[in-house]
């Protein structure tokens, strides 16, 4: 499968059906979250499938493929979105076009409103080092609240092992900046487990992670990290940012 370019692809998947009222998506937060807390993650994925159908999503920054292989399988030709800021490496462009070949997905590729040379023109050069809130904001942020209007519901691959930020990341949630059901099935997930599902089911992962980024995002404002340092010390490193403001 072909990759579509355009926030309006993103959005034209899941705006053909009506979706729920806010009032509707907090009640099923309220008493799905209780009730899928403990359950596998496969379950988890098949109770978003089953409710709101062609309005979920699954987002992948494409670190690895864990979280679109595990869609897939209960639904093939998932909408699989992918946020290209223009700051991507090549490992990860690579690691999008792989998925999108070998998995029976739907990928949707959207991007900002300007290129990076537009920005750089309008806000100068290397906005990521004088303001990488803004920059964060506008390549993904923004990005991000367009290509999900259409859908009522989307998947990430947020695990509770990662960061002491995301040790209290809910299975099932409700994001009010963008009025929507954020569902987590990997939220318990320890990575020992992403390794063995990673090994039994041959799953693509980014190159990047055996070579030293064991946490990926915009070239500019990811490094190596060293043996023993914090996996996600690479990112934004020398500042206080820790996370994009994708995730609240």
């Amino acid at each position: 499968m072909t990759a579509a370019t355009t926030t309006r692809a993103a959005q034209a998947r899941g705006s053909h059906t009506e979706g729920r009222s806010e009032r509707e998506l907090r009640d099923l937060v309220k008493h799905a979250g209780a009730e899928l807390e403990l359950a596998p993650a496969e379950v988890i994925i098949e109770w978003a499938v089953a409710t709101f159908g062609e309005r979920f999503c699954v987002t992948s920054s494409m670190a690895d493929a864990v979280l679109s292989h595990l869609a897939s399988t209960v639904r093939p030709g998932i909408d699989v979105v992918f946020l290209d800021t223009g700051y991507h490496f090549a490992e990860t462009i690579g690691t999008r076009d792989a998925v999108a070949a070998t998995l029976p997905v739907r990928m949707l590729t959207v991007g900002p409103e300007l290129t990076v040379e537009q920005q750089d023109a309008a806000y100068g050069k290397e906005l990521f080092l004088r303001d990488p809130d803004l920059c964060c904001s506008m390549r993904k942020v923004r990005p991000l609240e367009q290509a999900l209007a259409g859908y009522d519901a989307w998947a990430t691959g947020l695990r509770r092992a990662e960061t002491r930020d995301r040790v209290i990341t809910p299975v099932i949630g409700w994001d009010a900046s963008k009025g929507k059901v954020k569902v987590s099935p990997l939220a318990r997930w320890t990575d020992e487990q992403v390794a063995r599902y990673v090994d039994e089911h041959q799953v693509l992962i980014n190159p990047l992670l055996e070579d030293g980024y064991p946490s990926i995002g915009c070239f500019p404002c990811t490094r190596r990290v060293a043996p023993g340092e914090d996996p996600r010390s690479g990112r934004w490193a020398g500042t206080a940012k820790t996370e994009c403001g994708i995730h609240g």
